[in-house]
């Protein structure tokens, strides 16, 4: 997914198409229309010429993109800095199990964002996960472009909700591969962002999603995935980020769900095990809550990995199914990991009939609405009490249009001034909660 304008269209699997048909061939997350520079898209397969079912290996699945947002000029300010070292956060942070959140796209448009919060506060939710493009906000070191997110944190107050900003999306002076989503050449001044964000937003922003999607090359500056590289980025976020804001809850990556080998992919399951061991077999100090992103594909809710991986009507891969998500909770218990939560930062179905990357795996409307719901049910019945937040995609962009992959995973369809909701909307604001 990428930044701000689909997070914000240029933002977990929600960059131009990843290759599904590599065997599919290759086959798991935001709002403006002018994209300044370019941002990396989630993964999206090349469609299948004979059939509709994805191979069994070398896939990364196919979701929709998310676009960074144009940075509206504004006074820029310096960062805070550190003053005293702060009290230890607690070493376990919980929430509900599951609590219910909603991908919007806050950033370009005042007008649709004030509306936006109030359509997830309607429904139900508690939770607007938001991309933060760190490119939009610092342009230049130690300058800072606050208008946008002052704004957001104040429609979120006012609605009583809570956020959480996904980082990402490095300025071209942090060098990591500009324009392609990297890590900088320093890390440091990614900490210094994040402590520079967190202490601005301190009781504001609740918690922050640290990258997207690094088990993928085009997510970091186009070199092959490392687990070992990303550890050190989390663990400075993490202490920085603490630093400014004891009580802030910091949460890994969403991993695309894919068999890719290769150095263009890494599957999540393998990422996850190495993210592990360059962490020292303890995520303390790196994290609080692990992230995921857990599509579902052509597969009920229900449907486990074994299943999926046994009924190529499914795609004939464990990760092809909503339920993915409880092989990575086996890796974190295998690390000692149980008492921590995950976060399901992306999860949802396409409707999508254009797109053949997708179609294959597209669901109706009315089949839409029907998984989200079952997913959270059978999430609580299930999976409590480790699991924590649930972020489904999206509330959709009035710009999108049926050529845009995201305008078929959308809950809504785009429109303003008036809301147009689709079946999952309201089954959702419907669904006890």
């Amino acid at each position: 997914m990428r930044s701000n304008r689909v997070q914000a269209a240029a933002s977990g699997w929600v960059a131009k198409a990843v290759l599904l048909a590599l065997a599919l061939s290759m086959v798991l997350a935001a709002c403006a229309r002018p994209t300044p520079t370019p941002t990396p898209e989630p993964p999206t397969p090349v469609p299948a010429t004979s059939t509709p079912v994805p191979s069994a290996t070398n896939t990364v699945p196919a979701k929709p993109t998310a676009a960074s947002s144009p940075t509206v000029a504004a006074k820029a300010t310096a960062a805070p800095q550190a003053t005293a070292t702060p009290k230890p956060a607690p070493a376990s942070i919980k929430l509900k199990s599951p609590e219910y959140g909603m991908q919007a796209f806050l950033w370009y448009k005042p007008e649709v964002a004030s509306r936006d919060v109030q359509v997830v506060k309607q429904a139900g939710f508690g939770w607007i996960k938001q991309g933060v493009g760190w490119r939009d906000v610092e342009p230049a070191k130690g300058q800072f472009v606050w208008t946008q997110l002052d704004d957001i944190a104040k429609w979120i107050g006012e609605q009583q909700l809570n956020l959480i900003a996904r980082i990402d999306h490095q300025p071209e002076w942090a060098g990591g591969g500009f324009p392609t989503n990297g890590p900088p050449a320093n890390y440091e001044d990614f900490g210094d962002f994040c402590y520079a964000l967190a202490s601005r937003y301190k009781g504001r922003f609740r918690a922050y999603e640290i990258w997207n999607e690094p088990n993928l090359a085009r997510e970091w500056g186009g070199r092959p995935p490392n687990p070992a590289e990303y550890a050190a980025l989390l663990k400075v976020a993490y202490r920085r980020i603490k630093e400014a804001d004891p009580n802030a809850i910091v949460v890994s990556a969403g991993l695309t769900p894919t068999g890719t080998n290769d150095a263009t992919a890494m599957p999540d399951d393998v990422y996850l095990d190495r993210l592990y061991q360059a962490m020292g077999g303890s995520s303390a100090g790196y994290f609080d809550a692990l992230g995921a992103h857990a599509p579902g594909y052509k597969a009920p809710p229900e449907v486990s990995p074994a299943e999926a991986a046994s009924n190529p009507a499914y795609g004939g891969q464990r990760f092809f199914c909503f339920r993915r998500v409880e092989d990575l909770r086996a890796i974190m218990v295998k690390y000692g990991d149980a008492d921590k939560q995950v976060y399901i930062l992306e999860m949802g179905w396409t409707s999508d009939p254009v797109h053949p990357a997708y179609s294959w795996h597209a669901v109706t409307e009315q089949e839409k609405a029907d998984y989200l719901v079952r997913a959270y049910q059978y999430a609580k019945a299930h999976w409590a009490p480790w699991i924590g937040l649930m972020s489904l995609i999206y509330i959709a962009d009035p710009f999108w249009t049926e050529n845009d992959e995201q305008y078929w995973w959308a809950i809504t369809t785009p429109s303003y001034p008036n809301l147009n909701p689709r079946p999952a909307y309201n089954a959702l604001k419907a669904m006890p909660k």
